[in-house]
């Protein structure tokens, strides 16, 4: 995962008092007046019936091949893949930035079908990100399988830094993190070598002054398991700037560490995490030797390609690589697939290649091959019966029936959660003054966009509170969103389209609608590629276009900025109450 320039790290301590004195009982009329401000506050609710994500993408409707399988295979937001094995079941992690719950965990049985079966950071003293714009927080996890127990190795960028969680079940709760104070920049690997011994990768600033605008190192400890520390004075540099630091190579980072038949294989990302990404292969005999770069690097990207290509996919690196119990080796990798230019909304999303090994030396992609779209499946026939779809075109539907939230739905910087609640029928939330423009929690369930061209729809139960918005959203960042709403106005409710650019909150439209409380409302947004449009439809009436071929360009990556990607969702915010 790429770091731009040299982000202090910064260790944050919640601190918690209690005031343990007595409190007097308060008098009949401060009662009363609790009790009515208790009632305005529960009446500053929203509920919703139903949400549904459909996507559209032309390429997706193309037949899938028997035998072959969909690249990506896991589509939208869920970069920086890290993959590992426990028999014949495999497990992915991915960066979530300041998402919470943090670090989706995915699991297969084939490399191709994956289901969403957890997260990592899920509780306060894993993650707490207040006051982070959304592409800060969790960088590049890496996950191994280690004598009985998982470890996830990740950093909580300027929130504490690196740090290492574990458990014996990926898909239940993982430990507290265990901190490394000693290692600073981000991108940690964790490598467990068949001597015992135990070491940490990780990309940081280089020795002396950078040499030039993105020089980078990746650095090796050694780290003692028993006592969980790092071993002192253990670190030290081994790669400097890249493979080829003559060439001024940028931001080499996501290290991992290998060994096959005697050799040790480090594997990095080179370039940056635009179109000119690129993974490199090192590999030594022994680890206090130098690693020494393959002549024939980079063994992965697509930048030397024709940008006018078909259906392109680019910005290819941040691999991870996992051997099958046959002996086959396959790498997973981030890539987007761009609706025009260096243009997506989607975020990086996760591929799969096999590995080829050519005079000892693992490849992932020939110098000038495109990345197929369709590839032969690996050579696994236990798929899972019950994996989530992933990839292709496909209908996800909540109709919150549930007594817990979907796995697929994220709220942002913190795990509290005690501003929504699920009966069986609706999902309701509990509004905030909080902006989605804020560095704060927002009321706000996403998920993410996984195609260029959508709906997302959902059913509003019109509140009865005039002092309250909620509706939909289309969020990349609190600087660049849409947001598709309803409030109650003293005769009937009005519907606002509300767009976000470079931070600047602009009211493109609005509509005053007959309508009563309890009364339901669908809002929908519909997306292609650089464009996008908002629907509503009152009971059985036809639809309604408020807004239509919109500027959806300021929600892709290029343009908003950071690392992740589109996210659409519900949200609810008190308003002001002059308006």
């Amino acid at each position: 995962m790429m770091k731009k320039c040299n982000f202090p790290l910064l260790m944050m301590f919640l601190v918690c008092a209690c005031n343990t004195a007595k409190v007097p009982k308060p008098s009949s009329s401060q009662a009363e007046s609790a009790e009515s401000s208790s009632v305005i506050h529960h009446k500053k609710q929203a509920s919703f019936d139903w949400f549904e994500y459909q996507g559209k993408d032309k390429l997706f409707d193309e037949p899938l091949v028997k035998g072959k399988f969909q690249n990506p295979i896991v589509s939208g937001f869920f970069p920086d893949p890290s993959i590992t094995r426990k028999g014949d079941d495999y497990y992915m992690v991915h960066s979530s930035f300041s998402y919470a719950p943090g670090v989706p965990i995915l699991h297969s049985t084939d490399l191709v079908n994956w289901q969403l079966i957890g997260h990592a950071l899920s509780n306060s003293k894993q993650l707490d990100y207040s006051g982070l714009t959304v592409s800060r927080g969790t960088f590049a996890p890496t996950i191994r399988y280690h004598d009985g127990l998982f470890y996830m190795i990740t950093t909580a960028v300027d929130s504490g830094g690196n740090f290492f969680v574990t458990a014996k079940d990926p898909a239940g709760e993982w430990s507290e993190p265990y901190w490394l104070p000693e290692i600073g920049g981000i991108d940690p690997d964790i490598f467990f070598d068949d001597n015992g011994k135990v070491y940490i990768a990780h990309n940081d600033a280089p020795i002396g002054e950078p040499l030039y605008q993105g020089h980078r190192a990746v650095w090796l400890w050694e780290y003692d398991m028993a006592a969980k520390k790092v071993i002192k004075d253990s670190g030290r540099v081994i790669v400097n700037g890249g493979a080829d630091i003559s060439q001024e190579p940028v931001w080499v980072e996501g290290p991992h560490i290998y060994k096959v038949a005697g050799w040790y294989y480090l594997m990095c990302a080179e370039g940056g995490t635009s179109v000119q990404h690129s993974e490199v292969i090192f590999r030594t005999r022994s680890l206090t030797e130098a690693f020494v770069p393959y002549s024939g690097n980079p063994i992965l990207t697509q930048r030397d390609l024709d940008k006018e290509r078909a259906n392109p996919i680019t910005s290819t690196g941040h691999a991870d690589m996992i051997q099958t119990p046959a002996g086959d080796w396959w790498a997973v990798f981030l890539a987007t697939r761009p609706y025009e230019g260096d243009l997506y909304n989607t975020g990086r999303e996760t591929f799969l290649l096999p590995v080829s090994w050519k005079n000892e030396w693992p490849v992932i992609l020939e110098k000038g091959k495109t990345i197929p779209h369709q590839v032969i499946k690996p050579k696994l026939t236990n798929t899972l019966a019950n994996s989530d779809t992933l990839t292709g075109n496909f209908t996800w539907r909540d109709d919150f029936t549930s007594s817990e939230l979907g796995l697929q739905w994220n709220i942002l910087r913190s795990v509290n959660n005690d501003w929504y609640q699920l009966d069986g029928e609706y999902v309701t939330l509990t509004s905030s003054p909080i902006q989605l423009t804020d560095l704060d929690q927002p009321v706000y369930l996403a998920r993410r966009q996984q195609h260029s061209s959508f709906q997302a729809s959902t059913s509003l139960i019109l509140p009865s509170s005039k002092y309250i918005s909620a509706g939909i959203v289309a969020l990349q960042n609190g600087r660049y969103h849409y947001y598709f709403a309803a409030k109650k106005l003293v005769k009937g409710y009005q519907l606002f389209l509300e767009q976000v650019e470079d931070g600047k909150v602009n009211t493109l439209k609005t509509r005053v609608i007959d309508a009563k409380a309890g009364q339901k409302i669908e809002l929908a947004i519909d997306g292609n590629g650089g464009r996008i449009s908002f629907t509503y439809q009152i009971a059985d009436q036809n639809p309604v276009v408020l807004g239509s071929d919109l500027d959806a360009t300021m929600l892709s990556t290029a343009k908003a900025g950071g690392f992740v990607g589109t996210t659409l969702g519900i949200h609810s915010r008190v308003e002001d109450a002059k308006n």
